[in-house]
């Protein structure tokens, strides 16, 4: 190859380089700051709720929220795996999992302005776009829907984060847009969907608390005249819980109106970044010709607490945390990957980061687009290698069991239908089909083992 060839060569590959960009997302960190090693297993965290923490070490237990030593750990672990984000998204859930009466406003901002420290103290740098999770407020997810003490408290705890006007609707409702880097044509939408939340007394009687839904339809309207294309982040998300058949999150009507949201304004929506799971999930989102027009990334948790909610079997996660690629010109996003903490060996013998997986080389897709997305749902439901790798990275890599029938339902149903009576129709007819799928599965893997016998 000339000289001349070589040259344009690299600076073409320079070019195409120079279009991926990174960040990370950061969210459910649940500090305990109860968390102590002592011979009492029942006795090392009130997040416990009494259950033994019966391996717990300095970075945690399965039982427990996270000791301040995994929050430090996480956080610079970001530092050490990508050092310079172009920026960092954060969803909140702060406190940890105890009675309200273990708590109160002050302690509350108190580990809210604690993990803001560290982040900011270690990365001092990188813009941040963090909304509020439904532990960030006293009583817990009874958040008002207009201006309020803690609203107040945390927007000044950001203020250094936030510009003038973000500022304003934060102390209004919890939520704010700015300019994505301050560059023109990309926007950042930070949503406190916990004001949606079904377990919020404080917002059931009104139509649009804080007037939250008037004002993100007018910002996106704003930015489709714009040109703009937007990032959304939130907390608590819509749709169904994978880990408890037909457990949503939002109240009814508030899940019906963000699905119609985000279906008006599909075309300037080019990535919804959420948490409150703890797990490693995702949310589809078609329009009414089911063709694939959004999607919704659900990051999983750093706490590896084991969820006390009624009929979930095990639910614990190993901590995780995760880098977004995406097409710096288009917002398009090109891949997701995770890291995570291996508690038991962090405890047993070293703490060590590792990469966990990359969606792309995981699941043989392309990019991270809704239509990749869709195929990765599609492989899911058709393929059970495919369902037993996700069902695996949900609990990032805690829950190894093999995915049954039931289970195979429950993940395909939550993330292909946000809406609630689709999902009701989905959970029949994938039953259906699990069914199949089950009584097929003996008789392909007797009719392979006479393949490879005769061979």
């Amino acid at each position: 190859m000339s000289t001349v060839k070589l040259l344009l060569s690299c600076l073409l590959f320079k070019g195409v380089l120079a279009l991926s960009g990174n960040f990370w997302h950061i969210t459910d960190l649940h500090l305990d700051p109860s968390y102590k090693l002592t011979d009492n297993p029942e006795q090392v965290c009130n997040s416990s709720g009494n259950r033994p923490a019966a391996k717990a070490g300095i970075y945690g237990d399965y039982a427990c929220d996270s000791p301040w030593q995994l929050i430090n750990s996480s956080v610079y672990a970001m530092k050490d795996i990508l050092p310079d984000p172009d920026f960092i998204v954060w969803t909140g859930d702060d406190t940890p999992h105890v009675p309200n009466e273990q708590l109160g406003e002050e302690k509350v901002l108190h580990i809210v302005r604690n993990i803001t420290h560290i982040i900011s103290h270690v990365f001092p740098n990188s813009k941040v776009y963090s909304a509020l999770g439904n532990h960030d407020y006293h009583p817990k997810s009874q958040f008002p829907g207009g201006p309020d003490y803690m609203y107040d408290q945390i927007a000044d705890m950001w203020q250094d984060w936030l510009d003038p006007e973000s500022q304003i609707t934060f102390k209004r409702g919890g939520y704010y847009t700015e300019k994505l880097l301050n560059r023109t044509g990309f926007r950042m939408l930070v949503l406190n969907t916990n004001l949606y939340y079904d377990q919020n007394k404080q917002t059931q009687d009104i139509d649009d608390p804080a007037g939250q839904f008037s004002w993100a339809d007018q910002i996106l309207t704003e930015a489709a005249n714009n040109k703009e294309k937007v990032y959304i982040i939130g907390h608590v998300p819509p749709g169904f819980f994978e880990k408890k058949r037909s457990k949503p999150w939002f109240m009814s009507k508030f899940n019906e109106k963000y699905l119609e949201l985000v279906q008006k304004h599909n075309s300037v929506i080019l990535g919804q970044f959420f948490g409150h799971h703890h797990t490693d999930a995702f949310r589809m989102f078609y329009d009414s010709d089911d063709t694939p027009i959004s999607t919704m990334f659900l990051s999983p948790g750093v706490t590896p607490w084991k969820t006390s909610l009624p009929g979930v079997v095990d639910g614990a996660n190993n901590p995780g945390i995760r880098v977004f690629e995406y097409d710096t010109q288009t917002l398009l996003v090109k891949d997701v990957v995770t890291y995570y903490l291996n508690l038991t060996h962090a405890n047993a013998a070293k703490e060590r980061w590792e990469k966990e997986y990359r969606l792309t080389e995981s699941f043989r897709v392309s990019d991270a687009s809704p239509a990749s997305m869709h195929q990765v749902l599609e492989r899911m439901a058709k393929d059970r290698c495919y369902l037993q790798k996700y069902y695996e990275f949900n609990s990032v890599s805690y829950d190894l069991k093999e995915c049954d029938s039931d289970c195979r339902v429950d993940h395909v149903c939550s993330a292909r239908e946000v809406d609630f009576k689709k999902y009701d129709s989905c959970l029949k007819t994938e039953a259906s089909a699990s069914a199949i799928y089950g009584g097929l599965l003996p008789v392909l893997s007797v009719a392979v083992s006479l393949v490879l016998a005769n061979r």
